[in-house]
Parts: C-alpha cells; structure tokens; sequence
C-alpha cells in the first residue's frame, strides 16, 4: 500500500470524507475530497498553486497543466481539445503507435533469444517516449539528444538539478522548433504535434484580441505532453502485467479474446481495439487500483465554497486521493480484489464523469490527453497477448513486499524443443519486485 493514500483513506472512512490534514505550510488547508463535489465545485476550484518547480519548467506558467485559471488557460484547452487531442487527430497517429509496440515485441524476443536481460520499466518508458516524440516532433526519442535517465529526472522532480534539466530540455524543444521551421526541411508526409502549435503561433500573430502565445508556450506545452504522457502508459502496463501474472484465469480469458480477433494475421492494430471488451474490463480495474497518479495534481480554491458543514476558504488546496477512491468499499465491493468481470454491467468509465473512478481526473483539469494515452496501452497490451504469456510465482518476504517471477514465452509450438534460457533482470516499482524471466521463443512452459 501506499502509506499516505492508504492513511488517508482510514482516517476517511472512520470520521467522514473530508479532513483538515494541516502538514502543508500555515494557513493552507489540504482537504481530502470526495469525487462528486468536483462535479458541482469544479469552476470554484479549479486553478492551480504556485510551485517554483514548475513556475521554471513551464516558462513561468505557460503551459496548460500548471497555469492559473484564466483566459489564456482557457483558450490552451480549447486548442487542446480542437487541435492536439482530437479523436481524428490521435487517429492520425496510430502507425506511429503500431510500429514502435512492434519494435518493443521485436526487441523483448530477440533478448529473449540472446539471454539478454531485460528491463521491463526502461522498456515500457522508451516505448511511450518514443511515441511521444514521434508524435510531436517526428522524430525517434533514441535520436533526440534526450536519454532515459534525463527524461526519469524531470518526472521525478529532482530539484537539485532542475536548472540543468531545464537547459537540458530547452536546448532540446529549441533545436527542434529550429528545425521545423528551417525552410529547407525534408517535406512531411503527416503534420507532428510541433507543427500543429507553430501554425497556431502564426494564426494568432494576427488575432486581435487572444492572449499571447510564442515559443515559450510551445515549449512549455510540449513538456506538458512528456510529463503526463510518459510515465503514465508505461506505469499502467506494468500494473496491469503484474496483475495478469498474479491472476492466470484472467490472463487466458484476454489471450482468448484477443487471439479470436487476431487470429492467423499475428499482429494486433488499433481496428481491432473496439472488439475487445474483456481488455478494456482489465484496464479499467487496473486503473481502479493503481491510477497513475495516486493523489491527483492539487486545485486551488478560488472564492469561498460550502461543501455540506465545511466552510473553504479561497486559496485553499483541493487532494482528491484517487487511489482511495478505488479502492472505498462504499463503491467497491471486494475493493482490493482484481477482479475485471466488476465492469461487465457497469456503465463506469475512466473519463472523468464517474467520480468512483479518477485516474486522469474530471472536469475543467481532467487529462486532455486521456484519449491517447489509453490507446497506447490498450494496443501494447493487445500485441502481448498475441505473443507472450506471462506467469508468476509469489512468495511473501515481509510486510510491504513481494517477490515473484513473471515468465514471458511464446505461445508456439507446442511441444518443448528446447531447453529454456532464462535471463534474469530486476523490476522495482512501487515496493513490488518482480524477477522477470525470458524464456525462448522455442520452449513452452
């Protein structure tokens, strides 16, 4: 468990759904709150703190994520939902998408078949880092100037770098503006998110009226994207493959549907999404139990709001503990179960309408680019039911922890042809520990 969440989420249940947790700085009020009051408080507490963390990464509040409510705020979401994030627009995307999880399933079997180990948390970061910039840029992230570790930097916010990073990241954004507006460039067959905002710093030189917009906002919405888009697929595909090793029942049943669909073809594309109906059950649990962000990013009150006896002043901070929400046996029955078939009658979605379930938030600061990054996983999910099977086999080694092996192999052929050749690697990630085993394309377990 989470201990913070996990602590909050007790002391909620023994004297009610909202508490004064006083362990921020005077004067600041940090109120756990339940979901449904962001549908009819949203407008009043709807703005963002200020954080010299993000202040500096953002080009001082110039992106969308941080900044202040506002018209500029406003107007940014408007291009969010019309320009960058619309459904035709991750559409547009979607070979990008295929070819890099096929890159990831070719690079898993061939350390497979060298006994080269594999680390599955790297993996899974490179794959939704390589989709977001191809998606943006048009380029690879392995040819961006950016590695891992930088890119792990600025997600984990470590302060006593951020000036480097910042450097690190504005060089980067900079040469790449550099080059897409070099007149000399190689003609593009799709135009990259990048693309999009320059044709929107053009068009609004010559709007009267809209709030300013130039290369800063580009810069600093583009980090936007790498922030929440990153982490977030490559954290929800490492619950959801540990919770399908952990549960083999639940394992087949996908493999079964998902093969249905595929069948002889071997590969999965995003056509076949909307046939999977048990998928989409397990990833809705999965974010039940393990949302992204266990607390969501903090909202700011901004006049005075009455909720039942409580009186809010203005600038007071709003957490909503999402992993509680998940995980309160007022919505849940069997909370900490994962159990998909919940869903099988249930109209809930991970949207932001139904306030049991918060992953990406609701309202005027839910996730713009939810749409997206559910795909993503979706499909890098999909195309390892096709190829692999996953198994694990646990032993508790004290309180907080447990160790397990996820075994990946090849559903093909039937028979053992070969002895196995394992490799051995080490996934930590959220005090789970998992030893994960390739085993050849040639053995069956």
């Amino acid at each position: 468990m989470l201990e913070m969440e996990a602590s909050m989420l007790r002391t909620s249940l023994q004297v009610g759904d909202w508490c004064d947790w006083r362990i921020m700085e005077p004067g600041l009020k940090a109120v756990k709150a339940r979901g449904t009051t962001l549908k009819i408080h949203d407008l009043d507490c709807c703005s963002r703190p200020v954080s010299s963390t993000a202040r500096r990464l953002t080009y001082n509040y110039k992106d969308i994520v941080f900044a202040p409510y506002g018209d500029y705020w406003r107007e940014m979401r408007k291009i969010c939902a019309l320009e960058l994030f619309s459904v035709a627009r991750v559409q547009s995307y979607s070979f990008i998408r295929e070819e890099e999880v096929a890159s990831l399933v070719n690079s898993i079997s061939h350390s497979a078949s060298s006994a080269i180990p594999v680390d599955l948390s790297e993996k899974m970061l490179a794959l939704t880092a390589n989709i977001l910039c191809r998606t943006a840029f048009g380029k690879n992230f392995r040819g961006s100037g950016l590695d891992n570790e930088k890119l792990r930097e600025v997600l984990s916010g470590r302060i006593r770098r951020l000036e480097k990073i910042f450097r690190d990241l504005d060089d980067f954004l900079q040469q790449t503006i550099d080059l897409h507006l070099n007149p000399k460039k190689i003609e593009q067959d799709h135009e990259y998110l990048i693309d999009v905002l320059l044709r929107i710093e053009r068009d609004q030189r010559t709007n009267i009226g809209a709030p300013p917009f130039n290369k800063d906002n580009i810069k600093a919405i583009l980090f936007d994207m790498f922030l929440g888009g990153s982490n977030t697929a490559a954290v929800t595909m490492l619950w959801a493959m540990a919770k399908l090793a952990r549960n083999p029942r639940v394992m087949k049943k996908a493999q079964d549907e998902v093969r249905n669909v595929v069948g002889n073809r071997g590969n999965v594309t995003e056509t076949d999404i909307t046939h999977f109906h048990y998928l989409k059950m397990i990833i809705k649990e999965t974010f039940r139990l393990h949302p992204p962000a266990a607390i969501l990013l903090p909202r700011l009150t901004m006049t005075d709001v009455k909720i039942g006896s409580y009186d809010i002043g203005p600038n007071s901070l709003l957490h909503v503990n999402a992993w509680a929400l998940g995980r309160d046996p007022e919505y849940w029955k069997n909370p900490e179960e994962f159990y998909p078939e919940r869903f099988v009658d249930s109209s809930i979605e991970y949207k932001g309408q139904h306030f049991e379930l918060l992953p990406f938030g609701s309202g005027r600061r839910g996730c713009p680019g939810t749409y997206m990054g559910a795909t993503t996983v979706e499909l890098s999910l999909c195309e390892s039911f096709v190829l692999f099977r996953l198994e694990s086999a646990l032993r508790d080694e004290g309180e907080g922890y447990k160790h397990g092996r996820i075994d990946w192999c090849w559903p093909y052929p039937e028979k053992n042809t070969s002895e196995p050749c394992p490799s051995q690697s080490v996934l930590v990630h959220h005090k789970m520990m998992y030893y994960v085993r390739i085993i050849t394309k040639n053995t069956v377990v």
